[in-house]
């Protein structure tokens, strides 16, 4: 789909890496980008988030280019959406509903397709404008409309009752879940949990670790489904390693809550893999990212090592580095070369030790 990308320059230091993310997430949703116009803010515009001299250039390339959707570097208001469409008279789609689209295309099993779907109505549900009869048809139609009731009541009304499902849904699916973690636990069974900035390389590790062959690719958000493996490490035995979705900075809030059940991986993790790409020029704030969702989700107390990743590419060797009270606090590696993986599992067995795990998994079923 062609599209106009307008992305807004509040004066953060790291503005560049911001709209590199950007395009990115725009190409990961299949975008053909024709063109991008840049507007420096020190706040934003309450109608249009930028001044109306950047909304009528950005009109008038969207004019002459026939750009299908205008794509917005930033959360927008249900209003300033509304008048940045009129102006342009094509879609115009925010930072969150782009993430929100591409979870969307990247979700494979039911339970991400589920949590997806909760995100896009809560968020949606805010922003209506009398767009929304089709779902009448997924509700039989006939019957569904009360006497005198307007169509935006009916509009919320069903979005409503699908939200009230979908919710019951995941929570039969977060009982299965908690089964799971009793019978791992019975079992005294370690287990670990990849968390980290999206595109950092945690599914080629989770792959290098368990050989489970996990999709992985240079894309944001490849992996947006919980992958649990079992593996061998010797001193440690079995170990349980689960592969979760990549985090991103300012991840919606709304994503945060719809992928809850998701994310309590980490947060009964025995241990947390917290792997970085360590030739990312913003790799310190893009950990600042991570712990931000860690603590969002309950997670921040869970011991944690950083797997600083593609260390190919960063010019490291592959090393262990403790801190001053000795405990292990880096490991440097290449999962893509296989490199320092080693001194990982080694890192993982003393930790393990740490926390007082007994790795063993009579009983224990597994997805």
């Amino acid at each position: 789909m062609k599209a106009l990308v307008i992305s807004v320059d509040m004066g953060e230091a790291d503005y560049s890496a911001h709209i590199e993310e950007f395009l990115m997430l725009a190409r990961g949703a299949g975008a053909e980008i024709l063109e991008v116009v840049v507007a420096r803010r020190g706040r934003p515009d309450a109608a249009g988030f930028i001044g109306s001299g950047k909304i009528d250039e950005a009109a008038a390339i969207v004019a002459a280019t026939s750009a299908e959707v205008v794509l917005f570097d930033q959360p927008l208001s249900p209003a300033q959406q509304r008048n940045l469409e009129r102006k342009f008279e094509v879609r115009v789609v925010d930072r969150v509903a782009l993430i929100l689209d591409i979870f969307a295309l990247r979700a494979k099993s039911h339970e991400g397709k589920l949590q997806v779907e909760l995100a896009q109505l809560q968020r949606l549900s805010t922003r209506l404008t009398r767009m929304w009869t089709h779902l009448e048809r997924q509700s039989g139609g006939i019957g569904v409309r009360g006497p005198g009731e307007s169509q935006l009541e009916t509009d919320r009304r069903l979005i409503g009752g699908r939200v009230k499902a979908l919710r019951e849904r995941l929570k039969r699916v977060e009982r299965q879940r908690s089964t799971q973690r009793r019978a791992r636990a019975r079992g005294q069974t370690l287990s670990v949990s990849l968390v980290g900035y999206t595109n950092a390389g945690k599914s080629t590790l989770f792959n290098a670790l368990t050989r489970a062959g996990a999709y992985a690719a240079d894309q944001l958000f490849a992996t947006l489904d919980t992958t649990t493996r079992r593996v061998w490490i010797e001193d440690a035995g079995q170990v349980v390693v689960s592969d979760t979705v990549g985090f991103i900075r300012d991840l919606p809030t709304m994503l945060i809550a719809a992928f809850r059940a998701t994310l309590e991986e980490t947060v009964h993790a025995d241990m947390l893999l917290h792997v970085i790409d360590a030739s990312s020029p913003q790799r310190d704030e893009q950990i600042q990212a991570v712990n931000h969702v860690l603590h969002e989700v309950g997670a921040d107390d869970t011991p944690q090592i950083l797997v600083y990743n593609k260390i190919d590419l960063a010019g490291y060797q592959p090393r262990v580095e403790y801190d001053e009270h000795g405990t292990i606090a880096r490991v440097f590696v290449s999962a893509l070369e296989r490199e320092g993986l080693d001194g990982l599992r080694r890192a993982i067995i003393e930790l393990g030790q740490v926390t007082g795990n007994n790795a063993s998994t009579e009983n224990v079923q597994f997805e």
